[in-house]
């Protein structure tokens, strides 16, 4: 819909003596130095419009996310804050594909719309005295934490999809606990703000009344607010074509430019992304050759002993499942193994209600993943041996790798050496 442009505004008439250098707006004092011409609630209140919608999505996305992780979910100990259990699905099986990809491509695409809101309140910030009553007081802590709360949560977000831990804290104790205290402030903003944004909405540009983030004594344009608008979308859009592809298979990968781990690797059956490599994990030839074998355990401790000859001589299933990873990207794949629940059975465990399975990876904090009930006993949960028709790469998992549908790759256990089923008590 196009935007009309406000007619030139006459100079404005010099400040009163002892102002000088600011000017009084709806009862604060604003400095001069603010003098864009697009400043204004109508412009705020179009951006908010769009964070509005987007803000919500990556919020719930995240915290869907980390109830995907199950008890392995990073912090464990979070108090009232934590999130009420539910054993996460395994269908639709490209669930964790979708929510974990929308989360960082959203958040990341929302990067210019969330820098122009900021650009255009930043006069709020600097507004004196800086209090002016109990409701001026409320909103003004919930802009500060709201400005800081996603400041933090977008920097260290986009750090870590690009592998760049440059911060001296553990990424996912701060990333959630941040998440809580911008999510208090939005809502709290949102329910002081949106009164007034839906009204400045209906009205037009030009004839929406006077605030403090309208410059007092403007400076000449050098874009109009419609240009402001599609720079603003056009770089979310870039944001979001070179982001994307990381979550789509075929040719859209090749355009993960800002997320190179999410590119293809090359054309082979195991050309498709890895997070951790086999020598990043300190996995030894030794460690997955011949003399490797897979222990099943049940509560009891009774332990039966295969090797991978012995597996691959077990009736086979073959699924095309999605592997997903928190950095945001994914990609579907043909993989061949024996069914878990076939394993519990033959490890005396017919109906298990959890797996702890462990990897020969001996670091790390996912060296071990435990498996919920419906995630054992899904037809399409396997020890994974092949991918793609052939065997697995050491980097992907070698001699045999866990995948599960829905489930996070990160709990998919690569390098597996046991499973330890649990039963119902008796």
């Amino acid at each position: 819909m196009p935007v009309d442009e406000p007619a030139p505004a006459p100079p404005p008439p010099p400040p009163a003596a002892g102002a000088a250098g600011s000017t009084e707006a709806t009862g604060a004092t604003v400095l001069v130095r603010w003098r864009s011409p697009l400043r204004g609630a109508w412009l705020t209140s179009v951006l908010g419009a769009v964070l509005l919608v987007g803000l919500p999505l990556v919020i719930v996305t995240g915290l869907l996310d980390h109830v995907a992780y199950g008890p392995q979910a990073m912090p464990a100990d979070v108090g009232w804050l934590r999130l009420p259990p539910f054993d996460w699905p395994t269908r639709p099986s490209w669930l964790f594909r979708v929510s974990q990809g929308l989360h960082v491509a959203l958040g990341i695409a929302l990067v210019p719309v969330i820098l122009v809101k900021l650009w255009s309140v930043i006069p709020k910030l600097f507004a004196w005295p800086p209090v002016r009553s109990a409701a001026h007081a409320l909103e003004r802590i919930s802009l500060l934490l709201l400005v800081g709360g996603i400041l933090f949560q977008t920097v260290t977000g986009v750090l870590n999809v690009q592998y760049a831990y440059l911060f001296g804290f553990d990424f996912y104790t701060a990333h959630y606990f941040g998440a809580w205290v911008f999510t208090a402030a939005f809502v709290v903003h949102v329910a002081l703000k949106l009164p007034r944004m839906i009204a400045v909405l209906r009205s037009r540009p030009d004839r929406a009344e006077p605030d403090e983030l309208v410059a007092p004594r403007s400076g000449p344009a050098t874009i109009s607010r419609r240009g402001l608008l599609a720079l603003t979308g056009g770089g979310s859009l870039l944001l979001a074509v070179t982001t994307v592809g990381q979550s789509l298979d075929g040719p859209w990968r090749r355009l993960a430019f800002l997320l190179p781990r999410g590119q293809q690797p090359d054309d082979g059956p195991n050309g498709f992304p890895v997070n951790r490599t086999a020598a990043a994990a300190g996995i030894r030839h030794a460690d997955t050759g011949p003399d490797w074998r897979l222990e099943l355990r049940d509560a009891a401790g009774r332990t039966v002993r295969l090797d991978r000859d012995q597996l691959l001589a077990m009736p086979l299933h073959t699924a095309r499942l999605p592997i997903a990873c928190v950095e945001g990207w994914s990609t579907l794949q043909t993989w061949t193994g024996v069914r878990l629940r076939d394993l519990a059975a033959l490890a005396g465990v017919p109906e298990p209600t959890s797996a702890l399975v462990r990897s020969i990876q001996r670091g790390g904090l996912f060296n071990k993943a435990i498996l919920q009930r419906n995630q054992v006993l899904d037809g399409d949960s396997l020890l994974a041996l092949r991918v793609n028709g052939v065997d697995l790469s050491p980097d992907h998992g070698f001699p045999a790798r866990i995948i599960v549908p829905a489930l996070p790759g990160v709990r998919c256990t690569k390098w597996v050496r046991a499973i330890e089923f649990q039963g119902p008590r008796r």
